[in-house]
């Protein structure tokens, strides 16, 4: 039987992410995974003087895949970002969106997946045992896109006719309003509310928490609940329960031990998987992947660090633990074992730490440590 070949698109972008991808090819091509790794163009420079922070190259190459490992991205406001255009582009009307959440909007990539665990041995660990899963909805949500500033008179128009609580900003100049839509539809709620439960019972976890603000955002937030409370009656066996967004705050650094898996929308669960990272080491033990139906990009989930960039500082692991879900993903399951076994003893040993772990090596260092455990 020919070992499938996988085609593993490889998107460095911005600042660290060049890094902390150099160093997790170390570890892939120990592991002997049988794949090519096509380079795709994206990030800040590709904005800067094509206008486009995610090419239409990029793009076709992600139609092309089985998988992608993405590695960081700068995103500045709107404003900032038409300053750092090149002259020939600038006065264009163009408007800078995060080709990330583009990513995963085109690509319908609905699951956000962020375990955080805390391996033994990491001195950075908030308390030993932690092993939090959370799923955030990856699509819609404040993150959507739909934003206005200045308002348009139309839209202004509309809001006073139906919706009472706007008569307090009826008399803001519209050049003064700024206004983003947070945008919740019962599809997708139902779909990642779905994963998972689905996730609890084939991994054997025992409860389901749905983090909301449904006593504040009723509209939304309060359909994400009552849907959460429909499907929760699919899995009998799984325990549920649910919790405001600022509470769960609060419990999850008082009984982190409490929860098992966490379901929200996109910016709650954005909130809440940041949180949970920083109690198993931090970003840079926070694993990612952005998961649909035929594709799946996985990243780690800390932001570009330009005064890091090319300095092969910071902490490859979170890129490597993504390199493991990856490799989940596309069935290769004893070779996911064995990376997360040689993270684990990495950790576990000490002996090879970059700077935010107490230590002084590097972030190739690190990869190639753990590429040795292999």
């Amino acid at each position: 039987m020919t070992e499938k070949k996988y085609r593993i698109a490889w998107l460095p972008g911005d600042g660290v992410g060049v890094d902390v991808l150099d160093a997790t090819k170390i570890v892939l091509d120990k592991l002997q995974l049988n794949a090519e790794y096509p380079i795709g163009d994206i990030g800040w420079e590709y904005w800067r003087t094509e206008g486009d922070a995610f090419p239409a190259r990029t793009i076709e190459l992600l139609k092309n895949v089985d998988a992608a490992m993405f590695g960081a991205i700068t995103s500045k406001p709107v404003k900032a970002a038409e300053l750092e255009l090149i002259p020939e582009l600038q006065g264009k009307g163009l408007i800078y969106r995060s080709p990330i959440v583009r990513m995963r909007q085109m690509f319908d990539l609905y699951i956000c997946l962020r375990p955080c665990k805390a391996y033994p041995g990491n001195a950075l660990n908030f308390k030993n045992d932690i092993d939090i899963v959370v799923f955030r909805e990856n699509t819609e949500d404040l993150y959507s896109g739909v934003e206005f500033n200045p308002v348009p008179q139309e839209l202004a128009d509309v809001l006073n006719k139906l919706s009472k609580p706007f008569a307090a900003f009826k008399d803001v100049p519209l050049n003064e309003l700024a206004i983003s839509s947070k945008i919740v539809t019962r599809k997708s709620s139902e779909r990642i509310i779905r994963a998972a439960f689905e996730f609890a019972r084939k991994n054997n976890r025992k409860k389901v928490t749905v983090v909301h603000k449904a006593n504040v955002v009723r509209a939304t937030e309060g359909m994400f609940l009552e849907i959460a409370n429909e499907i929760h009656r699919e899995f009998p066996e799984i325990e549920m329960d649910d919790a405001n967004v600022d509470a769960i705050c609060m419990w999850l650094l008082k009984n982190p031990r409490n929860y098992d898996v966490i379901v929200a929308t996109n910016m709650f669960g954005d909130i809440i998987s940041d949180l949970a990272a920083q109690m198993v080491g931090g970003l840079g033990f926070g694993c990612s992947g952005n998961i649909g139906l035929k594709l799946g990009i996985f990243e780690p989930s800390h932001g570009s660090a330009p005064k890091y960039a090319g300095l092969y500082k910071v902490n490859p692991i979170a890129t490597v633990l993504s390199a493991k879900m990856m490799l989940d993903w596309l069935g290769e399951t004893e070779k996911a074992v064995r990376l997360e076994q040689a993270v684990a003893d990495v950790i576990n040993e000490g002996l090879v730490r970059t700077y935010d772990m107490g230590g002084s090596n590097t972030t190739l260092e690190l990869g190639a440590a753990i590429a040795a455990k292999l």
